[in-house]
């Protein structure tokens, strides 16, 4: 909405203005700003832009201001671009948002609404936050959810091409950046990323010859090894670590592990294994295990017990986002090299 007004009209625009000005003036009120009001990062791009995804292309007439996010992750690539997100998902139970060390700046005093919880989206929250986009990258959102939401408001879905939660953080990351019109600016937060793996690689060229594996182990005898499509997996084979097929083989389609018994744990007898759980009692169940015991990365201390939080490194791990890899590289790769 930017008309170029002929010459002629400046005066009397001019004019209008100063008119204005003073019977605002004369009403002596004030309004205060909201957190809307607030500067962010301009869009530019010119609007409307288009966004191919799994659901088809959607289209974005004008610069969002009011984004919900649904992905797991999604709103760090939104924040990364100066935008707060109105609503979220819950991953973590991180309440109030912004715990993070990556987000916490960045999120300060302006919490988003709760929209729901992994996968489970609650519409009528959405719709009352008015949003002008919906983000849907790193989540498992339905054909049904898609077409519900996409009655209050544009959304773009997860990437086209891949098994939900299994795109890479750059395919989550550019899609975003389209949608609100900064494009550019996410291409140079994605390259520098990019770099720092790269100078990683560079410093740790040993990496190279090396298998690593992310595990888990959510009860007693039961095991997974995150799939080389994993964000977890991803991390470790962008710092340099070779994946084995092994794992690879027991991947079920459209899932993102393979799961198997404690028979089957010497698919994690590899140069590195990062165990990601969410408790100490976990980490012991599993260093209790016997034939946990005869495996080689165990005898020789090349397995690692990543905690979630305190400090939050398998957290960063897990969403693998513009703004959690540094964190993650910072913390994650002191503790490979230490390994033996």
């Amino acid at each position: 909405m930017s008309p170029n007004p002929r010459t002629l009209m400046r005066p009397l625009v001019a004019l209008l203005g100063l008119v204005l000005a003073l019977v605002l003036a004369g009403c002596g009120g004030s309004v205060e700003p909201t957190a809307q009001d607030e500067p962010k990062t301009p869009a530019t791009d010119t609007f409307p832009v288009t966004v191919e995804h799994k659901y088809g292309v959607t289209t974005i007439e004008a610069e969002p201001t009011r984004v919900v996010t649904l992905g797991l992750s999604d709103q760090d690539a939104v924040l990364a671009l100066g935008v707060r997100p109105v609503g979220a998902v819950d991953w973590f139970k991180e309440r109030p948002f912004g715990k993070w060390p990556w987000t916490k700046d960045v999120w300060g005093d302006a919490p988003p609404e709760v929209v729901g919880e992994r996968d489970e989206f609650n519409v009528e929250r959405i719709a009352a936050l008015e949003p002008d986009l919906i983000i849907a990258q790193y989540s498992g959102m339905k054909k049904e959810q898609y077409d519900t939401l996409s009655q209050l408001a544009p959304v773009v879905a997860q990437p086209k091409g891949h098994d939900d939660y299994a795109a890479p953080w750059q395919d989550m990351a550019r899609p975003i950046g389209r949608a609100l019109g900064q494009r550019a600016r996410m291409d140079e937060l994605i390259a520098e990323i990019e770099r720092r793996f790269a100078r990683v690689r560079a410093e740790h060229p040993e990496f190279a010859e090396r298998t690593a594996v992310v595990a888990d182990s959510f009860e007693p005898g039961a095991y997974v090894a995150f799939a080389r499509t994993d964000l977890k997996a991803l991390l470790l084979t962008e710092l340099g670590f070779r994946f084995p097929p092994a794992v690879d083989a027991l991947v079920r389609p459209g899932q993102n592990v393979a799961e198997f018994s404690a028979e089957r744990l010497d698919l994690l007898d590899v140069d590195r294994l990062v165990w990601l759980n969410s408790s100490t009692e976990a980490n012991e169940r599993i260093r209790a295990e016997p034939l946990y015991q005869r495996l080689d990365v165990v005898r020789e201390g090349r397995d690692l017990f990543v905690p979630y939080q305190d400090p939050d490194i398998g957290a960063a791990i897990s969403f693998n986002t513009v703004l959690s890899i540094p964190y993650a590289i910072d913390q994650l790769v002191p503790m490979l090299t230490a390994a033996r």
